[in-house]
């Protein structure tokens, strides 16, 4: 008697790496003599980042970015982020900068305020407002690098085109249609705009119902400023908002040049699928597929 063959076990795709804040402490102790007293983890986030102390008993934040070079920091998110700064917006300050191994690791600001956990209609307009306010702001920086879009290839830990391919006739569905999409418009953004890249009421702080900052610039570059609304649509499909916020955000999508809304929504269609994919439940990998759904042909 002939057995059936055994099922294939599921792929267990790679996860992204984790801050380990006491050991990147120690490293920069070690490489610049400084002492940062790590006081715990903050909240949210995907690779982590934690509240340190200085000597001087004053705090700020602890981060890492794996894979990456201190030379391209610099001259990408950090610049972007100290353009902004000069500009008046509310961007934290990089106060220390590091290579450990593979990873930078830098110590930023610690901005006043709280993350969002919930986006209202006066936070919108706060958040639309100081969108506005990236538009133009690299004009005369055309050395800052433009943010590569990755809808042909992978990019380096997120974006990944293989997961979405494996995972379900949705899913590959989906990355045919970011690969077309990427057929058809640049590899890169255009525009002389700044981008977070990460523009979501998680990396909003407020006092009181009003904006005090926007953190986590590390992805930051050149590009058109609408990409992060299309980042921040996202981004309230899954943390929640006050009654109209979906509406009005789609509205101001439609605006958009399609040059624009087309990549950036195949972008982030692609960025959160795999994403979940790889680190979610499957009833997470349904919840973004669903809204991908919604600007898809």
């Amino acid at each position: 008697m002939r057995s059936s063959p055994s099922p294939q076990p599921a792929r267990r795709w790679a996860r992204a790496e984790r801050l380990d804040a006491d050991r990147m402490a120690e490293a920069l102790h070690e490489r610049t003599g400084v002492r940062l007293t790590v006081e715990g983890p903050c909240p949210g986030g995907q690779v982590g980042a934690a509240y340190v102390r200085w000597p001087d008993g004053r705090r700020s934040v602890l981060k890492w970015r794996p894979r990456a070079r201190v030379a391209d920091l610099v001259d990408g998110p950090i610049a972007v982020s100290e353009a902004l700064r000069a500009a008046g917006c509310p961007v934290p300050a990089t106060e220390l900068v590091e290579q450990v191994d593979h990873a930078v690791v830098t110590v930023q600001e610690l901005l006043p305020g709280s993350t969002l956990d919930r986006l209202d209609a006066h936070g919108l307009e706060q958040a639309l407002a100081l969108n506005r306010a990236f538009a133009g702001r690299l004009a005369d920086r055309p050395d800052i690098p433009a943010i590569a879009l990755y809808l042909r290839e992978d990019g380096p830990g997120f974006c990944l085109h293989e997961p979405l391919r494996r995972h379900g006739a949705r899913a590959a569905a989906l990355e045919r249609w970011v690969t077309a999409v990427g057929a058809a418009h640049p590899p890169a953004m255009e525009g002389e705009d700044a981008v977070h890249l990460d523009y979501h009421p998680g990396n909003m702080l407020a006092v009181d119902g009003t904006l005090t900052g926007v953190i986590d610039w590390d992805g930051a570059g050149r590009g058109h400023h609408g990409f992060d609304l299309v980042t921040l649509r996202f981004g309230v499909h899954v943390e929640g908002t006050g009654p109209g916020v979906e509406d009005r955000l789609d509205e101001v999508l439609d605006a958009l040049p399609e040059t624009v809304l087309r990549p950036a929504w195949a972008h982030m269609s692609l960025r959160m699928v795999d994403w979940s994919i790889r680190h979610h439940t499957p009833a997470d990998v349904e919840h973004w597929l669903d809204l991908a759904a919604r600007r898809t042909d």
